[in-house]
Formats: C-alpha cells, structure tokens, sequence
C-alpha cells in the first residue's frame, strides 16, 4: 500500500526564488514515523524541514515538527513561516490566527492575506536568558571564529538567548569582518558541547541600509547546519537581548527593527522582529517575513 504526502520547498523571508532560507514542508505528515521524518529532512538536506500533522485536541489545530538532516529540533523560525505559508496557499485561506503545537510550547501563528499572497508573523516561544559567555570558553569561542577581542562591539556581552531555541549572540564592529568570518566548525561544535548551546548569531548594528538594523551570519554545525542562511530563531532572541541590555533606544511598549542575513553564501532575505516590552523588560518577541515557493510535488511511501 503506497501512502502519499504533499511535498514541498519554499524559501522563506524572501520573494525570489533561491533566495532567503530554504525549507522543506509536508503539509500532510500524519502517519510518517519519526524515522522517515529524519530520512526525508537528510534527503531534502535543507537547515530544517517541517511536517503539519492534524491536532488530536481542541487547544491547537495543527501539530509542527521540525528536523535538520541530522537532528530533530523544538522550533525553527524560517520553517514555520515556510510551513504556514504552503498551508495557506494549499488551503486558500483567509486572514487568520492559528494555534500550532511545536516544542516549543503552543504557539500562535497570523496568517496576513494580502495583494493575493500572504504575509506569515510567527509568535515565539518563552523569552530566557541563559550563560554569559566568559573566561576560557569566550577564548575558545573567539578561536573558532577567528576573530579578537577588538573585533568585538565594546560592552555588549556574548549570552545564550532563547526563545524556544536557543543561540549565543556575539556582537562584531565591523560588517566587512562578519562576511569574511571563516569558522573553525569542528571547534564551534566542540564548544556547543560544553556550553549547552549549538547556534552562533554573529551580528552588526553598524548596517549600511539605513532600513536594516542588523546584519548577521549563523552557524550550527552541532546539528549539521554548517551556516543557516536566516533565522528566525536567531533574530528573535537577538530583539529581547537588545532591549534587556539597552542596547537600543525605544518607547517601552514597542521596538521594531529588520534584519538581513545569507548574504555572505548568497541567500540574502530579511527578516522583521517585532518585540513587545513591559517595564523595560522584553516580554513577547514575533518574527515575520515572506515566503515564495520553489516547488511542489507528491512523494510516495511504501508500508
């Protein structure tokens, strides 16, 4: 008996093709074992690939689960916008708010109809900040970027930030250095081991667009993600710790900024973050972006 799921690549944060961040999508997934869960995402071999299964209660409609080609992972930012936006395209749907469960937590996800396509702003998880990273770790981790203590922005701090997945954000002067960064990934992997944390945001505020605030690389090689071209779960966190730190000016109720990254490996998109402040603490983050998609097509499994 073959079963057939709906299969497709979009990249998300972007409206060009071959753009932005890839992913994979089966919109269809109910049925699949985690091992071919794992099988499609290291075949398809984008940074995440995300699966839609149907809900089984009433505080969610729909279940997303996320995997690298080598890992699953609770949440990822550039896949979620990807998994809503094939679902709004396949199902033609409205302006709507949809509940999906990750592991993350559940979470919201508005889907904005506009000009015949969709906008999707995707709420993300519980905001923690973790470890300062400091010591020999800080000069392991300079190491493995090949960069020094003078690359570094002056005052602002390398933590580990979440929210839902965590990151180390390390801020760097000079924009020219960030797309000349050639990491020691085996190092990177190495140290994600000892500080518990398996994603690097390296970022400037020293943009040359005057509407971006941020640009930025990632890199995962922990999980098989060499260089993620752009994240959601990077950027998010980067909006509460910019806001924690006070590291940027805002009105306490709201700070928005947009973010480009995937330039150096020529997947350039940008992303929105959105962060929500009370007491001059952030409290709630949204990414969003677009999303355009590459390909569809049916893949067949065998019982």
């Amino acid at each position: 008996m073959t079963r057939k799921y709906m299969l497709y690549q979009v990249d998300s944060f972007t409206k060009e093709k071959f753009e932005g961040n890839p992913a994979g999508v089966i919109t269809n997934a109910d049925g699949l074992t985690d091992y071919e869960m794992q099988k499609i995402a290291r075949e398809l071999n984008n940074s995440e690939t995300a699966f839609i299964f149907s809900s089984d209660n009433n505080e969610y409609e729909i279940q997303t689960r996320f995997f690298t080609p080598t890992t699953e992972v609770p949440i990822c930012g550039h896949a979620t916008v990807a998994a809503h936006y094939a679902r709004a395209i396949e199902n033609n749907l409205d302006s709507s708010r949809v509940y999906h469960k990750t592991g993350a937590g559940i979470l919201p996800v508005d889907i904005v109809k506009e000009n015949n396509d969709y906008k999707i702003i995707m709420t993300q998880g519980k905001i923690e900040f973790g470890t300062i990273i400091e010591g020999e770790n800080k000069t392991e981790l300079l190491a493995a970027l090949n960069i020094k203590d003078d690359d570094l922005l002056e005052n602002y701090k390398i933590q580990i930030v979440s929210t839902g997945h965590s990151k180390v954000m390390v801020g760097i002067r000079s924009i020219k250095t960030l797309n000349e960064l050639q990491p020691n990934y085996d190092a990177l992997s190495n140290l994600s081991k000892i500080i518990k944390c398996n994603g690097y945001y390296i970022f400037t505020v020293n943009s040359q667009d005057s509407d971006i605030l941020i640009d930025g690389r990632m890199f995962a090689p922990a999980i098989g993600i060499n260089e993620d071209p752009v994240t959601g779960n990077a950027n998010g966190p980067l909006g509460a710790y910019l806001v924690h730190h006070n590291y940027v000016k805002h009105n306490n109720s709201l700070f928005k900024f947009k973010a480009k990254q995937g330039e150096a490996i020529e997947r350039s998109g940008i992303i929105e973050v959105e962060v929500k402040i009370e007491d001059k603490e952030p409290v709630e983050i949204k990414i969003s972006g677009n999303a355009m998609i590459v390909f569809k097509t049916e893949l067949s499994l065998n019982y």
